[in-house]
């Protein structure tokens, strides 16, 4: 059972402590000392969840000389306090993407990355951090895994595969949303293999099943036209005859057409990307991992 929000204590971890200034029945505000000196405040703002879950918000301003750690220290108090005293089932922070400190410290205290909230303006973007009831202590081996693993930085992987005809073309397909033709191919998902995700993207957008018979190349992609950097993932799809495209049922909402393609109709109508790879594959075996020449970028260059 929770206690009501006046009767909130002081708040103790050795020489941290957080004494309450305000209590309300939504708002819960503490003065941060350390030593004997004030270094700040951490605020709680209640609300209420679905299902009479409780849940709510945390704040601070904390200077920074005391370190990250500290700073942890006193948001971990704060944390406990509002899933052991309030109730709460969630707690959740936003502190601006330049805030590395800030971001540290509530790592280390236990909440963990979930994305990023877009700001208007100009203004910094805020990370968004969150801990449940439920989850591992923050210093156990399942706790810290996770709040380092929610952390670390996320690549797009793209499957793209090579599948020609008995005379050498090479399938491209005829997208709804650009005006280049690809490779067949996708974005692959989270926790599937490269191979996994193009076979499955074949079968999706084509209605084919494909047998991968080897990697091609690793291709790194820089950043182009408003599109993050990835790891593109090609793979061997070998020879079939030339009439597989009649058997094909396309995913029309993004594949309009399929076309088996020389090099003179991929220079014309392929990506630059693509033609690209295709053409230093025409000169001799790539290496297990290459990395893309920057492309013209239409968005980077109107900006200018």
């Amino acid at each position: 059972m929770t206690e009501p929000a006046d009767s909130s204590p002081t708040l103790r971890d050795d020489d941290l402590v957080l004494e309450p200034t305000s209590g309300a029945d939504d708002l819960h505000g503490f003065a941060v000392l350390h030593e004997g000196e004030r270094i700040g405040t951490v605020a709680l703002q209640s609300a209420q969840g679905k299902a009479g879950r409780r849940l709510g918000t945390m704040r601070w301003n904390l200077s920074s000389a005391p370190g990250a750690m500290v700073a942890s220290r006193a948001l971990r108090l704060a944390v406990g306090h509002a899933f052991d005293h309030l109730g709460w089932t969630r707690i959740e922070a936003r502190v601006p993407a330049d805030d590395a400190l800030g971001q540290r410290a509530a790592s280390i205290a236990g909440l963990r990355r979930e994305g990023i909230a877009r700001s208007p303006g100009g203004e910094p973007d805020l990370v968004l951090l969150g801990r449940i009831v439920d989850d591992p202590p923050a210093f156990s081996r399942d706790g810290f895994v996770a709040i380092l693993n929610a952390g670390l930085p996320r690549k797009r992987v793209i499957g793209q595969g090579i599948l020609r005809d008995r005379d050498g073309r090479v399938l491209l397909c005829e997208l709804t949303y650009k005006r280049e033709w690809d490779l067949p191919g996708g974005v692959v998902e989270v926790g599937e293999s490269p191979a996994t995700g193009l076979v499955r993207e074949l079968e999706e957008e084509l209605g084919v099943t494909v047998e991968v018979e080897g990697l091609v190349t690793m291709n790194w992609l820089p950043a182009w036209s408003r599109w993050d950097d990835a790891c593109l993932f090609v793979f061997d799809l070998g020879v079939v005859d030339a009439e597989l495209v009649e058997q094909m049922v396309l995913q029309r909402t993004e594949i309009a057409a399929v076309h088996w393609c020389d090099l003179d109709a991929v220079r014309e109508r392929a990506t630059l990307a693509t033609t690209e790879l295709l053409e230093s594959l025409a000169d001799a075996p790539l290496p297990a991992y290459r990395e893309a020449p920057r492309q013209p970028d239409p968005v980077r260059d109107q900006a200018r």
